[in-house]
Parts: structure tokens; sequence; C-alpha cells
């Protein structure tokens, strides 16, 4: 069965798309067909795979006007990804939705529509708590958090913890969370340990064993329209998203069976 999962953290610059972009890559190199689908308005997943930001051919008028998301389905230099793209006319979507009969359940309408046709599908949402980012939640099976390895990371998480309760709650009973991915780390730097040791404290085994750590060349990759196991497969940043692929398959795959 295809898992949904969102990529989710109301806190910018936490490398949520940089982990949506090469975790759907790296479990694309696992031979998983991967549909990731950008969220968000800035187009960054669209743009970091090496697709353009196309109006014409966009996760809006899925959302809005109920075209096919089969329909705008691309792909890309790895076999096994696919991406919905997302352009700056999304940005219209998050007011537009807020009058929009079952505001809430438009992606999880669209995704019926391509029923069992990826092992994941991963939803790259933007940084806030708005109807683009509750659609993602309320489609999904599970939340991802990328959480950065800084102070203000803990109090972030709480709020997004209580965005996806309220979304439990009313609008997704099924929705869990799939794990916490500590990314940005870096081992010199004691804060970095203070709070990656005081999060594996308070979330224990939802925490990720695989650290993502600050690298140059998955800062660069993105520049080039390539995920990092095109861009660098012989840097940190590769070597440890590979090791994250393997681990969120491991997690899903034994839940599953």
């Amino acid at each position: 069965m295809t898992r949904i999962v969102a990529l989710a953290n109301q806190k910018g610059g936490v490398g949520k798309t940089t982990t949506a972009i090469n975790l759907g890559a790296s479990l694309a190199a696992c031979e998983r067909k991967v549909l990731l689908i950008d969220l968000d308005p800035q187009s960054n997943a669209t743009s970091g795979v090496g697709l353009s930001k196309d109006e014409n051919l966009s996760i809006y008028p899925v959302l809005m006007d109920g075209v096919s998301l089969r329909s705008i389905i691309r792909p890309t230099a790895l076999a096994m990804l696919f991406v919905a793209p997302s352009s700056v006319d999304l940005v219209g979507a998050e007011v537009e939705l807020g009058s929009a009969e079952g505001r809430e359940f438009h992606l999880r309408r669209a995704i019926e529509d391509i029923g069992s046709d990826y092992d994941y599908i991963l939803i790259d949402s933007p940084p806030s708590l708005g109807l683009l980012t509750v659609n993602g939640l309320t489609a999904a099976d599970s939340v991802l958090v990328p959480m950065q390895c800084e102070y203000f990371a803990m109090e972030g998480v709480s709020q997004l913890l209580n965005t996806i309760e309220r979304v439990r709650a009313s609008l997704n009973p099924r929705l869990e969370i799939e794990g916490i991915a500590l990314t940005m780390y870096d081992e010199r730097v004691n804060l970095a340990r203070q709070v990656a040791e005081e999060v594996r404290n308070h979330f224990g085994q939802k925490v990720y064993r695989t650290v993502i750590p600050r690298n140059v060349r998955l800062g660069e990759a993105p520049s080039f329209g390539k995920p990092i196991i095109l861009y660098d497969i012989r840097s940190r940043g590769s070597e440890a998203y590979i090791s994250l692929a393997k681990e969120f398959i491991q997690r899903a795959e034994s839940v599953s069976r």
C-alpha cells in the first residue's frame, strides 16, 4: 500500500525541503517508487530536482479546479522519483481555500485519483500552519518533522504537535508521527549536541538515529537542480540521506507487515 508522509515544520530554514528532496531521491535510489508533492508556493522542491516553476503545470489547479493529479506529475532524472510541481500561483490557494467547501480535503481527494501507483508519497508543506499545510496533514498517514538542532527548535515542534493533535481529532484520525529527523547538525557546537540529546530524551524512539550534518555540498546541490546523490554521492550529506532513507524504509515497512 502507498504510504503518504507529510514533511512539516512551521519554522523556516530547518532543512524541510532539503529533506523532502533528498529523502525522496534516496528512497528512489533504494528502488522505491516515490511521488514528491510540492505544496509550497516557493517551489523549491520543484526547482531542487531540476524542474521549472511552470504555472501551466502546477498543483494549483489540482487543488482549486479539480484537475487530475496524474495529469501534472513529471518525471525526474531518477527513474523512480516523480514530482507534482508547485508554482507561485499557489500563494492564492491559501486565500481561496478559505471559502471553499471541504477546504481541508482537497489534496486528499486529489491523491485518491492516483490510487496505489507509488510506494511513498512525500508532501513538502509550506513553513506555516495554514490551510495548505492542513491539507497535507489531512491527506497523510503520518508526519515527518525535520528539526534543526538549535535553541528554538523544541518550541516550534510543540506548536506543530498541537496542530497535529487538532487535525487528528477533527479531520484525520489515522494521522501519526512518522519520526523526527535532526538536521543541520554541527558536532563541534555544544548547543547542537545538547538540543539533540534533549530531543532524544523527550521523543525517544520517534527520533531517527541518522542525523543530517551541516554540509556545503548539500547547500550547493539545489542551485544545480540536483538531489545530493546526483550532485555528489560521496559527500557526507549524501551518505546521511541514504542512511536516513534506509532507516525510514525499515521503520515504515516493518509497521506495514
